[in-house]
């Protein structure tokens, strides 16, 4: 890939992803093999005038075996460094950049057992942390290939081929190509049109339902819940862009009112294993069953979803037409970073305080008896095909059609 490609995709994740403020931290979190590009992110930032920027490696071989080989009482501590490492960035609000390159099957043949136990532990404790700087600093997430999930992507071609494929796939759905500051300007201005039209017409509850997967399901959302799209903004006002790619509009639902079946229309990366042709039933807000004829994959999803009493219950809608420009690729990426954004999704576990019409304004008292679910996971799958309809009933009564055939009908 040419320099000046990736100095531009670059400075796109710096400047409107994250938009670092002068004077501001910021920690990157990439694989030790990603250093090429982290550079040119490290050079970016600090032309917009960073204060420092640091660089968390991760590793996914380092990841498995660790996971294979540590006892649980290793993998479970929590050192004093740590917490005051996270203490430190509660106080001084660094913006983050994450780097998403991994194997989609990087976990795979670990006891999942014991990921599940070290989530369980450590989960909540990092959490605690995390929701004091909630909605406090800016945040984004990009990715570019890395060996092992180009070759997931495209099994039949050579490493490297497969490696310059995921690139172009990866700056077209991204918008890098042309000036992608611009492009992204009028990508934010189109999904907030949708967005605007989404939130006028006060939806109370979804019927989604579709022949062709078995989707049978509804799902209400609190008055006080609103539809956000494309760049966020923190309580202090800062703009920036937490998914790049990004197609959908999404708010958080009502945690107990999904009932009904969903199916999965694309597979999923979970715990660093692969998982697909899954589908959940719902029962009062709360999955009652997972539905899969591949028992390895069905525990699995079970062990996700008993992580913690949130886990097994809904903290995201998100509408994405079918035709979107990640769908339209006919690539499957196997990240959710880009699959989530092909079609229509949800996702198990935390939702969006965000979402609450003037959360700003509101105390922590009042954005807690809204009664959003909270989970120390979120971890959305996809249910949009080709004859996916949702039907709106509003707060004032009236019946809307949302999507007709996978696409927006409003």
């Amino acid at each position: 890939m040419k320099k000046a490609v990736l100095k531009s995709y670059a400075k796109l994740a710096i400047r409107m992803g994250v938009n670092i403020q002068k004077g501001q931290d910021l920690i990157i979190t990439a694989n030790v093999n990603d250093n090429y590009f982290v550079k040119y992110l490290v050079e970016e930032a600090y032309k917009a005038k960073a204060r420092k920027v640091t660089v968390d490696w991760v590793s996914d071989e380092v990841d498995y075996l660790t996971y294979k080989h540590a006892k649980l009482e290793a993998l479970t501590e929590f050192p004093l460094w740590k917490e005051e490492k996270l203490k430190y960035q509660v106080e001084t609000l660094p913006a983050r950049l994450y780097i998403d390159s991994s194997d989609p099957d990087a976990l795979a043949g670990v006891d999942q057992e014991k990921v599940t136990a070290v989530r369980k532990i450590v989960g909540p404790i990092t959490m605690k942390y995390r929701d004091q700087m909630e909605n406090k600093y800016q945040w984004c997430i990009i990715g570019i290939p890395g060996e092992a999930w180009a070759k997931k992507v495209f099994p039949d071609l050579p490493v490297k081929k497969a490696i310059d494929k995921l690139w172009d796939a990866i700056l077209e759905v991204t918008r890098v190509n042309g000036d992608p500051i611009e492009n992204w300007n009028k990508h934010n201005a189109f999904l907030q049109e949708k967005t605007d039209k989404l939130n006028a017409l006060n939806f109370k509850k979804f019927i989604y339902k579709s022949e062709q997967t078995g989707t049978d399901f509804t799902i209400e959302k609190p008055e006080c819940l609103v539809f956000e799209s494309g760049n966020e903004k923190t309580i202090s006002g800062v703009e920036y862009n937490p998914n790049m790619p990004t197609e959908e509009c999404f708010t958080s639902p009502d945690p107990k009112t999904a009932n009904g079946v969903v199916y999965s229309t694309k597979p999923l990366s979970v715990m660093g294993s692969v998982v697909s042709d899954f589908g959940f039933r719902f029962k009062d807000g709360k999955i009652v069953e997972v539905l899969s004829e591949k028992e390895e994959e069905k525990k699995l999803l079970e062990k996700l979803i008993s992580i913690d009493e949130g886990a097994s219950r809904l903290g995201e809608i998100a509408l994405v037409p079918f035709s979107s420009p990640i769908n339209k690729t006919g690539i499957l990426f196997y990240s959710t970073l880009y699959d989530e954004n092909a079609c229509c999704h949800l996702a198990i576990g935390r939702a969006f305080e965000d979402c609450i019409k003037d959360f700003t304004k509101l105390s922590e008292e009042e954005i807690k008896s809204v009664g959003l679910n909270n989970s120390v996971i979120h971890v959305d799958f996809m249910i949009g095909s080709s004859d996916l309809n949702i039907v709106g009933e509003t707060f004032d009564g009236k019946t809307v059609q949302i999507f007709k055939d996978g696409e927006f009908a409003i």
